[in-house]
């Protein structure tokens, strides 16, 4: 036997099976390509050799592990890039995994711990991803142009030692979810193509950021109105936000020609906003200012950015571009300032941060009557508690503030997001389809039309539709921690343990930086839990529920979740008192999620939990959302 110290990389297709089952011809002719086309390319290139293909993917080994690593991370970024032009199904995507280690070759094979720690680390590897093992970061250095996040120590399946693993984190290994057939067709027509970066909050307190994100937002909802610009999506924008990236980069891989940036300090009545135009084919600036006002100025700033940019860019408005740009949803500043920070408490998805939200929204309203976007957040706090507490607010109630909103605003996807809950809520579920379709067609982007789709779908047991939906609200806000935690319980409903375990990841991770943020929030604290235990981790689970209860002892949805957990790491007769113990405070809606809920899968057979379903399918609706057992 020959041994030798080599880098091996494990390649594996993401959701293979799945994708022979749809389409047995075209995926293998689709991978086949991207073999010829983007992987042995550049695995030439890099001097490795492919030991051998399995169906799904590939074992490569090469004499040089800066080879290995920059090889692995050129394949994503060509992948990525690729991606952006196909739709979602057709997307072919790897996990890989990279280890430095000693191989025994034997008739070209390779075999040996080195081999199998390779495997293990692109099974635990995010799609789109590259997971090294610490040898091979170790080695790599800063001879790449590469930075790396430490992902923490890992207990690999049949590997003796824990290793401690790295994600490469610089360049992008996921598609941005840049819009390619709006793009194309901007492209086509000769437009400007604009991306907003998110301004920076420099104010010196991170309570201010939901005011620098409600400018950049205003911004590019009023150059969005523009028929002759074409302009990056929010939510695709945002991914940059709090990251240092060189304007050229992110033009490029936006497929932009012009960046605006800037930055806000507000500081008590005063506010002072700089902005600079760049045109990132030649580095030019093409406009830059600066504008210290009266907090009170501020829509009046708004104008003038937007103004200026158009102007740079030599566009002629329509008359009813104009119009739409001087309509600003309120005048009153106080009431914006209200409705921004009710907009970022309304987040947090708690009892307590959903009623704060609601007050300040409540509070715009006082100050502005005709100001419909604080109706539609009073509307969607309102549906939200009331899907944990049916008997504080009524559907009537809803419905009206709902209508309002929609009265002095048609056109308010927001309104019709809110709507659309509540008539689920109440079973009403074909006219609830109507108002999330309506909300999706005006604003495809609303995180809370695709979040609230995406529980009507789980709650009916459509979990393929779910996940897309799901997916989406996990992309349009990236500290969405709700979004990862529904997807690991809906992607283990469909027996997708990868995608589980990697959304359990995405989960566990958003739900630490919340708790970082505000470590008086149970909300993480119980979904970080979650996804704990679905990741086997039951010690530390156990930890965050004690901390959950500590927090907020009284919330239902945290005892749900607490239950949730104990069901998954096998403590079932705790499951079952709590859920007990829940059934008589819960809403019909509530408690029609034990249904479909596969975190509840151990105790589904047991005769308590029997008695608990058959409680479910005794409940009625009440006109006013309260549970009642049928006579």
């Amino acid at each position: 036997m020959e041994r030798r110290l080599a880098a091996i990389l494990a390649v594996d297709i993401v959701g293979y099976s799945r994708m022979m089952g749809a389409d047995e011809r075209g995926t293998l002719d689709a991978v086949k390509l991207c073999r010829g086309e983007v992987i042995d390319p550049r695995i030439a290139n890099a001097r490795g050799r492919v030991v051998k293909h399995t169906g799904d993917g590939m074992l490569v080994e090469f004499s040089s592990i800066v080879n290995a690593v920059s090889c692995a991370n050129d394949v994503q970024q060509a992948m990525a890039a690729r991606n952006t032009a196909l739709p979602e199904e057709r997307r072919i995507e790897f996990r890989m995994g990279i280890h430095l280690g000693d191989v025994i070759v034997e008739d070209n094979d390779i075999f040996g711990d080195g081999v199998n720690v390779a495997a293990r680390l692109e099974a635990i590897c995010a799609p789109g991803g590259v997971a090294i093992s610490a040898s091979a970061r170790d080695h790599v250095g800063s001879r790449l142009d590469l930075s790396f996040q430490d992902l923490g120590l890992f207990t690999l399946k049949n590997i003796e030692q824990p290793v401690q693993v790295y994600a490469i984190s610089a360049k992008r290994a996921l598609p941005l979810k840049v819009n390619a057939a709006a793009l194309a067709a901007a492209k086509e027509k000769q437009k400007p193509l604009v991306a907003v970066l998110p301004f920076s909050n420099m104010s010196g307190d991170p309570e201010q950021e939901y005011f620098s994100d409600g400018i950049t937002e205003d911004i590019i909802t009023d150059l969005s109105k523009i028929s002759n610009l074409y302009v990056v999506a929010r939510n695709t924008a945002f991914t940059y936000k709090g990251k240092s990236v060189q304007v050229k980069q992110a033009a490029s891989e936006l497929g932009v020609h012009f960046v605006l940036q800037g930055s806000v300090r507000k500081a008590g009545q005063r506010v002072r906003i700089t902005g600079q135009l760049i045109d990132a084919r030649n580095g030019a600036h093409l406009w830059a200012d600066r504008f210290d006002r009266d907090l009170t100025d501020i829509f009046a700033v708004q104008d003038e950015i937007t103004h200026a940019i158009v102007d740079q860019l030599k566009i002629k408005l329509l008359p009813e571009e104009q119009e739409a740009i001087a309509a600003a949803p309120t005048t009153n500043v106080e009431a914006y300032t209200y409705y921004l920070r009710g907009r970022q408490f309304s987040h947090s998805w708690t009892r307590h941060y959903l009623l704060m939200a609601r007050r300040m929204f409540a509070t715009a309203v006082a100050l502005d009557p005709n100001y419909a976007q604080a109706y539609a957040g009073i509307a969607d706090c309102e549906s939200t508690l009331r899907d944990w507490h049916a008997g504080e607010y009524t559907l009537k109630g809803i419905l009206e503030l709902t209508a309002k909103a929609l009265a002095l605003d048609p056109n308010l996807a927001e309104a019709h997001a809110s709507r659309g809950l509540a008539l689920h809520q109440d079973g009403r579920d074909g006219e609830a389809l109507v108002e999330f379709e309506k909300a999706l067609a005006l604003e495809p982007d609303l995180y809370e039309a695709n979040f609230h789709y995406g529980r009507f779908l789980f709650m009916q047991g459509k979990f393929e539709g779910a996940i897309t939906f799901f997916t989406r609200a996990s992309e349009i806000r990236p500290d969405d921690y709700l979004s990862p935690i529904h997807l690991t319980s809906a992607c283990r409903s469909l027996g997708l343990s990868r995608e589980s375990e990697h959304w359990a990841r995405v989960g566990l991770e958003r739900a630490e930086r919340a708790l970082e943020l505000h470590p008086e929030n149970a909300g993480p604290a119980h979904r970080g839990a979650l996804a704990l235990a679905h990741m086997g981790r039951f010690d530390e689970a156990r930890e965050w529920v004690k901390r959950a209860q500590l927090l907020d002892p009284d919330d239902i949805v945290a005892q749900y979740n607490v239950a949730c957990v104990h069901a998954l790491i096998g403590e079932c007769d705790k499951a079952l008192d709590i859920l007990e113990a829940l059934l008589p405070q819960s809403s019909c809606y509530q408690i029609l999620w034990f249904s479909n809920d596969s975190d509840l899968d151990a105790v589904r057979g047991h005769p308590r939990f029997q008695a608990m379903l058959d409680a479910i399918a005794a409940c009625t609706f009440h006109q006013d959302g309260f549970r009642v057992a049928s006579e």
